[in-house]
């Protein structure tokens, strides 16, 4: 297929407009393509035209290369932006993984919203990313290689030319006779996208032509098979759900253990923003939903963690380690910011409900934490009752029990906030009250 302007006009068209398209541009041969191409369809589209420079600062050409682009950009008269980041790898990090992952996170940052970016891969490009997540053993999300949209921060990200050929983007950079800039990491057969790039490819096309197209097709039907297990996962944790961040095990083990697997997967997903592996996955259906009914097992991997508590599982992220500070004091003026992921406590004036005003001392009180044994008669049940079996009977999964801030009065303990008041501290009928509220940090947010 040969590329021109025309055609990535009808890409364009395909998508939501914009009020402004943003190229990536680093000056290779892909980008300048996609940018020069676009900025001669200014009269034909109803947006502006940007472009934006990753200075990844690995090469000592980089310098170089950014004014190099701005160059290009002056000649086109277009608004140009060089965002610099630390693409630096950390020990044992991928120095392809690293760089990625530190120029998607700056465009994300910088991206205006409604802004749509434009990056340059193609058809190639899309090839390659299959044989790695291939080799990597991932599943249909993974084959799906890259999309051609997304959303980027406050924007969308579009890759319109994931059809066309590398060979037809040259082809159009030569009639025109564009420059570009050649990074030399490229021929380095270390990393291993340039590998597949330079030593397998060309043998799989000397032997099947038409590979890079049958793989992007291959692509594109793993793409669908994972949209089509996305809403199937959709409706199965509409049924599955309870409280926040939780499944019914339940519900869970009746369904097959493939779909089993897609739900679990798709509800991590969604909590943690990443995929499990599948030695995750293997240790929750075989760890969690299949240990004793009396047991509380835990799943943990990376910051995150799934446990169960009667009958259901809970997805967590996993807090701060530390210990509470012993016992701090409030006047009951403003709120009170806890430590850690403690959360905000608050007093609300009230009538007849709360604890009496009269009974805190210089409107004072002391806000502490369980260390075991704490007793309190909730209003209205005539007699102490430990608060272990007060949280059994709300249904207070034992890891949320530590956290909860205890009232106490001159050494009392006047209420659980946002929980009780304990009998000898209920404000009666027509008595002035406090309410004290608490707003935890939820362990399971993103």
């Amino acid at each position: 297929m040969k590329f021109s302007p025309d055609y990535l006009l009808q890409q364009l068209r395909h998508h939501p407009g914009t009020p402004c398209y943003q190229v990536a541009f680093s000056g290779g041969l892909d980008s300048h393509v996609l940018l020069y191409a676009l900025c001669s369809l200014r009269e034909l589209l109803d947006a502006e035209i940007g472009a934006v420079h990753i200075h990844h600062g690995l090469q000592q050409d980089a310098d170089m290369w950014e004014s190099q682009c701005q160059q290009v950009c002056d000649g086109l008269e277009l608004p140009y932006v060089s965002l610099r980041v630390d693409a630096r790898a950390l020990h044992g990090e991928s120095p392809e993984a690293a760089a990625r992952s530190a120029r998607y996170a700056a465009l994300a940052d910088w991206l205006p919203a409604g802004h749509c970016l434009l990056t340059a891969q193609h058809q190639d490009d899309q090839a390659e990313t299959l044989l790695l997540q291939l080799l990597r053993g991932s599943g249909v999300n993974g084959l799906a290689a890259m999309p051609v949209m997304s959303t980027l921060g406050a924007g969308r990200h579009l890759r319109p030319l994931l059809a066309v050929t590398r060979e037809a983007l040259y082809q159009y950079a030569t009639t025109n006779k564009l420059s570009w800039i050649e990074d030399p990491s490229n021929t380095d057969t270390g990393f291993d996208r340039n590998y597949l790039r330079r030593q397998v490819l060309p043998v799989l096309r000397e032997r099947w032509p038409a590979v890079a197209s049958s793989l992007s097709r291959s692509a594109s039907h793993c793409a669908d098979a994972a949209h089509l297990l996305a809403d199937l996962a959709e409706q199965d944790l509409q049924a599955l759900s309870g409280r926040e961040h939780t499944l019914s095990l339940a519900s869970l083990v009746a369904l097959p253990p493939a779909r089993q697997s897609n739900v679990l997967r798709h509800w991590i997903r969604q909590v943690s923003g990443g995929a499990p592996s599948a030695a995750v996955l293997a240790r929750v259906i075989n760890d969690i939903t299949r240990s004793r009914r009396d047991s509380e097992p835990c799943v943990r991997w990376g910051n995150f963690e799934i446990r169960r508590y009667r009958e259901e599982l809970f997805l967590l992220q996993q807090a701060e380690a530390g210990e509470h500070p012993g016992v701090l004091a409030w006047n009951l003026s403003g709120s009170l910011e806890l430590p850690g992921p403690g959360g905000v406590l608050t007093a609300t004036a009230a009538t007849g409900c709360g604890i009496r005003a009269a009974a805190v001392p210089a409107g004072s009180v002391q806000v502490a934490w369980r260390q075991g044994g704490e007793c309190c008669p909730p209003a209205g049940r005539g007699h102490r009752h430990r608060l272990k079996k007060l949280f059994q009977e709300q249904g207070i999964p034992p890891w949320e029990r530590s956290r909860i801030p205890l009232i106490y009065l001159q050494g009392q303990l006047a209420a659980v906030a946002g929980l009780w008041v304990c009998e000898p501290f209920q404000a009666g009928p027509a008595e002035p009250g406090l309410v004290i509220n608490w707003s935890p940090v939820h362990q399971s947010s993103n």
